[in-house]
């Protein structure tokens, strides 16, 4: 088992949580704002501590140095500030010192994929902020990429698509997939419901701090449970062959 995940807990902000996840799965973490999934996957990452316990490729989390756990599972935050001057091309090169083989390929992928290759002497200072979700981005994918780094695992993302543009976000789904269909193992938050029905494999659905159910994503994603975590009528509609999840309004 990738990820072993017994109560683990963040005193006032995050419920004891269980779950177990395996290698190549999709998982989508969903609620309200203040729900808690910020607080689950920096518990995830290592770098926030709680309670319970969550075990990485066997070993608890805690055992693991800052450096081991850089080799095998990338993090990107929700929210981070440009770190100074450095150029978008030291920056992703810092994301690459543990590649173990050449990554010339995956660096063109990952960069024409984003539409960053006319970005990569641009001080990170002068970034819009749809730029630097886009660096940022590249950055953790380079970082676990196999083709990279064959240690890579593991991929935890806060919020990806925010600021991102619909064509950008569906460049970010074809850059995850490929991933999964490699072993690695993704688990991201977000508010797009119905990406999340058409993507996720599997969805965590929490609010308050506390999950409320867990599982493939058709079962978890019913009008009836989304009504309760986000208190608005939803229902499900077949348009074109796809399911999708609308509002009801009075």
């Amino acid at each position: 088992m990738l990820l072993e995940i017994e109560l683990a807990a963040v005193g006032g902000r995050l419920a004891p949580f269980s779950a177990q996840v395996s290698s190549g799965q999709l998982i989508h973490l969903l609620g309200p704002n203040g729900a808690g999934k910020s607080s689950l996957l920096a518990r995830l990452s290592g770098l926030l501590p709680g309670s319970g316990k969550v075990q990485f490729l066997g070993k608890p989390l805690e055992d693991w140095s800052g450096s081991q756990l850089a080799r095998h599972r990338g993090w990107l935050h929700q929210q981070q500030l440009p770190v100074g001057q450095m150029a978008v091309f030291h920056y992703l090169k810092q994301h690459l010192l543990h590649a173990d083989q050449p990554y010339e390929a995956v660096l063109q992928q990952v960069l024409e994929g984003l539409q960053l290759g006319d970005k990569l002497a641009r001080p990170l200072n002068q970034l819009s902020g749809g730029e630097w979700q886009r660096v940022r981005l590249a950055a953790v994918l380079l970082q676990i990429a196999p083709a990279a780094n064959s240690q890579g695992k593991l991929l935890l993302l806060d919020e990806p698509m925010a600021g991102l543009d619909v064509a950008q976000q569906a460049a970010v789904d074809r850059l995850l997939l490929p991933l999964c269909l490699a072993g690695i193992s993704i688990i991201m938050s977000g508010h797009d419901l119905n990406h999340s029905l058409r993507h996720a494999q599997q969805v965590w659905l929490m609010a308050d701090g506390q999950l409320v159910a867990q599982g493939e994503t058709a079962t978890v994603m019913q009008p009836e449970r989304l009504e309760q975590v986000y208190q608005v009528p939803f229902r499900k509609l077949t348009v074109e062959g796809h399911q999708i999840l609308t509002t009801l309004t009075e």
